[in-house]
């Protein structure tokens, strides 16, 4: 039996609560994604997942929905001159190539462990790029606080790299740079692979465009989404093929999301860079927290240790309430960054 078959036990039921949940989960992703050029997915997978949505058909329906977003986001974006569309497309070709590798592993995962040890898979692996990534970005943003919002221009890793002449090299106007090809690979196959395994590759992916390359941090997190429309459009064709994606997530997470990343894209023209750096670090962290607190519960599915059912009801609850928070506090960054910001801009012409 073809372990991708489409099998109803894999789609959870739906009620008035979860597809409102669901739509506010989309909104709050959108909005995410649209002010800081990430998918929303860090948001988005762990919010199905909270309730009971296998993590396979989490990542594979979110890729689904994340195509259409991005290119929403991406021609918004550009309309305020913060898209590289060069860069999209030379990062997003490298990315196409993660998407096939990542999609492999998960399938792997998914064959030897079953949906229990896909579950941690997806568990494990946000935890370990969510601390490290969120946490570098959020000490970098708090560094840049310190200094008034000076940051200190291209960042050192960047400017290295920028001064190494290794053929063929490659000028992008958008971005002010120039760069070898060889440079922007390992950024593209990492921002795939991850999209495909874990949904997400736009927090990778930013922090790429913006320590590894020197992009500057509104222009990163626009050009990523022309990246993240051709990585979700290639691998949902892959995750469709095998029968992985709930069509029914896709169209209430797409509906909050298409309202959500327009209303994100407009703040950004109201807020400073760094800005963008502090809520994707703070997002990161908290959703981090909720996964780890999730990770004993498919410890135990896997008989790897035992608990008993009332610690893993508290557990599947606290996860929850977590993810929840994180929500609520991307959100209230976000809103309160861009009234912030339309104050300020409207103050000179008071």
């Amino acid at each position: 039996m073809d372990l991708f078959a489409l099998d109803s036990a894999k789609f959870i039921d739906l009620n008035l609560v979860t597809v409102g949940f669901l739509f506010i989960v989309g909104f709050i992703g959108g909005l995410v994604s649209g002010f800081i050029g990430s998918g929303g997915a860090f948001i988005l997978t762990p919010g199905m997942m909270g309730l009971g949505v296998p993590g396979t058909v989490a990542v594979a329906s979110n890729m689904c929905h994340k195509f259409p977003k991005a290119l929403v986001g991406a021609l918004k974006r550009f309309r305020y001159g913060q898209v590289d569309v060069k860069m999209g497309l030379v990062i997003a070709a490298s990315a196409g190539v993660g998407v096939q590798c990542g999609i492999a592993i998960q399938r792997h995962i998914l064959e030897r462990w079953g949906q229990a040890g896909s579950d941690l898979y997806v568990s494990l692996a946000f935890v370990a790029v969510l601390f490290s990534v969120g946490g570098y970005v959020l000490h970098d943003a708090l560094r840049c606080n310190r200094r008034n919002g000076d940051c200190g221009g291209t960042p050192a890793l960047a400017r290295r790299l920028q001064a190494v002449n290794l053929p063929p090299m490659l000028t992008f106007r958008r971005s002010g740079l120039r760069i070898s090809l060889w440079f922007t690979l390992p950024v593209g196959f990492a921002t795939g692979m991850l999209a495909a395994t874990i949904a997400v590759g736009g927090f990778i992916g930013v922090p790429g465009l913006i320590y590894v390359l020197g992009v500057p941090g509104l222009i990163a997190s626009g050009t990523e989404l022309v990246t993240a429309f051709v990585m979700g459009l290639c691998g949902s064709v892959n995750w469709a093929l095998h029968g992985m994606i709930d069509i029914r997530l896709v169209l209430i997470i797409l509906g909050g999301s298409l309202l959500g990343v327009q209303l994100g894209a407009i703040g950004t023209t109201y807020v400073r860079e760094n800005m963008i750096k502090l809520v994707m670090g703070t997002i990161m962290l908290i959703v981090a927290v909720s996964r780890v607190i999730a990770i004993p519960c498919y410890l135990e599915r896997l008989d790897v240790l035992t608990m008993a059912p009332g610690l893993q009801t508290g557990l599947k609850t606290a996860s929850f309430i977590c993810m929840c928070l994180g929500l609520l506090s991307g959100a209230a960054l976000i809103l309160a960054a861009m009234w912030r910001g339309r104050g300020t801009a409207a103050a000179p012409a008071a």
